[in-house]
């Protein structure tokens, strides 16, 4: 069982798909693991680490030679594949939804690829949730971003020359990231406020310290949908909403916006009108920019100055923490490999729940039912 590891070829990407923590438990399963040169440079980690942890180390075409499994963080690029067998794994975040087209090359390809983003949320694949890890990361980073482009401080400061101001964050998205960003931003000192459209989401904003700001009695405001993912809202908890977050926007000093609901556009959630109705100098974060944007006026990979608010739209946050973002990452491939490992076979076997849930090409044909349903 040979395991590949590629080295990243996606503009902007600096993360990479396995450490030298993982690639020793791979070889500890009995599996042979071939890292590409380069792969962990922008992640810092030095092809001389991959080597010392047991890997060996070549080209592209050397590390792909009789692969059984190739691991990424983005899906490669079926022409970088050449030489590939048939029913070679291909395990990464593919994107199915976005990137379809390349999905329909994978099955070209006889490659039996595994998309990650596609793992069931449910207690035994916690561990294996790329986006939850990833997410995680990038509502740290948010803040950041937000903190760096703020020209204010964040925690109230009492000096003698006189009181500065907590800066006040609001926080518009409750999963995973936006949970990090709620408590990142309470920990340099903020005055935090949030929303979400799943009402369980009040008491873990209340649990964080921060004010949950929600319309009530609206139908739509539960929005929650399969698998714990928020769903499209109704037009009258729209309609409500907008009128809450509109009063409460003008008021606040940063806005940081991460919702996304799987295989749709990112919703809309501030309007040129909000951003305009915020005091010059504030900041926006827009962590969804490159599903669409929850931000008008929102471009991905700039940061924008619109009516006197900045707005952030970064691509690829969870790689502006290549090294972390990378360790995790690399976890979560391993988590989900490992858990199915035969040892009699040598190889991983997957069961059908999660199985089902992930392979989006097998036997030349795209055989996930979320990508044949689109």
């Amino acid at each position: 069982m040979k395991i590949a590891v590629l080295k990243e070829t996606a503009a902007g990407e600096r993360r990479v798909s396995a450490t030298p923590e993982t690639v020793k438990k791979f070889i500890g399963l009995g599996a042979e693991v071939a890292v590409e040169a380069g792969a962990g440079e922008h992640a810092s980690v030095a092809d001389q680490a991959f080597a010392d942890s047991g890997a060996k180390i070549g080209s592209r075409g050397d590390v792909l030679a009789d692969a059984d499994i190739v691991l990424g963080v983005q899906g490669p690029d079926p022409d970088s594949l050449g030489g590939l067998k048939q029913g070679a794994w291909i395990v990464a975040g593919l994107n199915p939804f976005g990137e379809r087209a390349r999905i329909d090359r994978y099955a070209a390809l006889g490659a039996e690829a595994l998309a990650m983003e596609f793992m069931p949320r449910i207690t035994r694949a916690q561990s294996m949730d790329i986006l939850s890890s990833q997410s995680n990361l990038s509502g740290y980073k948010a803040v950041l971003d937000a903190a760096a482009e703020y020209d204010r401080a964040f925690p109230m400061m009492m000096t003698a020359a006189g009181t500065v101001s907590a800066a006040k964050v609001f926080v518009m998205g409750v999963g995973v990231a936006g949970l990090q960003a709620i408590a990142t931003a309470r920990r340099l000192g903020a005055q935090v406020s949030a929303t979400d459209v799943r009402a369980a989401t009040k008491e873990q904003i209340l649990s964080l310290g921060a004010k949950p700001i929600f319309v009530e009695n609206v139908a739509g405001i539960e929005g929650e949908g399969t698998g714990g993912y928020a769903t499209e809202m109704s037009d009258e908890y729209k309609a409500a909403q907008a009128e809450l977050v509109s009063s409460h926007i003008a008021k606040q000093d940063i806005v940081i916006t991460t919702a996304l609901i799987p295989g749709r556009p990112a919703p809309r959630l501030i309007s040129d009108a909000q951003v305009a109705s915020m005091k010059p100098g504030s900041v926006i974060v827009d962590l969804a920019v490159e599903q669409g944007g929850n931000v008008e006026g929102a471009v991905a990979g700039e940061v924008v100055t619109v009516h006197g608010v900045k707005i952030v739209g970064h691509r690829n946050v969870p790689s502006r923490l290549a090294a972390d973002t990378s360790a995790l990452f690399a976890r979560n491939l391993f988590n989900f490999l490992s858990a199915f490992w035969d040892k009699e076979a040598g190889k991983p076997v997957l069961d059908e729940e999660i199985g089902n849930a992930v392979r989006v090409t097998q036997g030349g044909k795209v055989v996930s039912e979320r990508l044949l349903g689109a």
